[in-house]
């Protein structure tokens, strides 16, 4: 896995490492109020000195409690959430924890990489062994989303179409992106999705051949 996000990027590492029960025993024991959240996340933004996994912490934290998972600077709080449960109505202890234990397990199988997607793409472009999942910032919405969203999209299937092994990838379902696909030769196929307004929408999944998801065109 890559990620450049400083917040995203402690979480795994925290994990990877072993920490994994410390996060989620953090998790189980963190009592949800809305006191307790701005206290966590102002001491946070003032700038404090927090520790690798105090930071993984706080990255789950945040994105749980803030509209739409949204990790931007100047998202806000949820307000009345799933079934008007506030700052709770995304907040599950029991399975966060039960996730990260499992993820613990497979410590062996895990390996992540601090940095730029793209270095790594070109890493293992020539083996044909290597499959890759690609799930970029989206070109509609990442800005709103994410602090690293600038991504060259053009470049990013330039470089899928050179690697060796099979690839999926999946995008916003807009006309750049269906073009860019058409263009480099791959085929598209899109998928009904909810978003967190539960609104349906669809998204694209990207490959050389695609055959196998015919069956769920939407």
């Amino acid at each position: 896995m890559a990620e450049t996000g400083e917040g995203v990027a402690p979480v795994w590492k925290t994990i990877l490492t072993g920490q994994g029960d410390w996060l989620a025993q953090e998790i189980l024991d963190f009592e949800l109020t809305i006191g307790n959240v701005k206290k966590a996340l102002e001491e946070d933004t003032r700038g404090s000195v927090v520790s690798l996994r105090q930071r993984a912490f706080l990255t789950l934290l945040q994105n749980r409690v803030q509209r739409g998972g949204i990790m931007a600077p100047g998202a806000g709080l949820v307000k009345s959430g799933e079934n008007n449960r506030g700052i709770s109505s995304r907040w599950y202890p029991e399975t966060l924890a039960r996730r990260i234990r499992e993820i613990d397990t497979n410590l062996h199988r895990l390996s992540f990489y601090n940095g730029d997607g793209f270095a790594l793409i070109d890493e293992y472009k020539a083996d044909p062994w290597v499959a890759f999942y690609v799930d970029p910032p989206y070109t509609k919405a990442a800005k709103r989303l994410y602090r690293n969203w600038q991504v060259d999209h053009r470049q990013l299937f330039e470089k899928m179409a050179a690697i060796s092994g099979p690839f999926l990838m999946s995008y916003d379902n807009e006309k750049e992106i269906r073009n860019l696909s058409q263009a480099f030769g791959f085929e598209y196929r899109p998928l009904r999705m909810k978003s967190t307004h539960h609104a349906e929408m669809t998204e694209l999944l990207i490959g050389r051949n695609l055959n196998w998801l015919d069956h769920n065109k939407v």
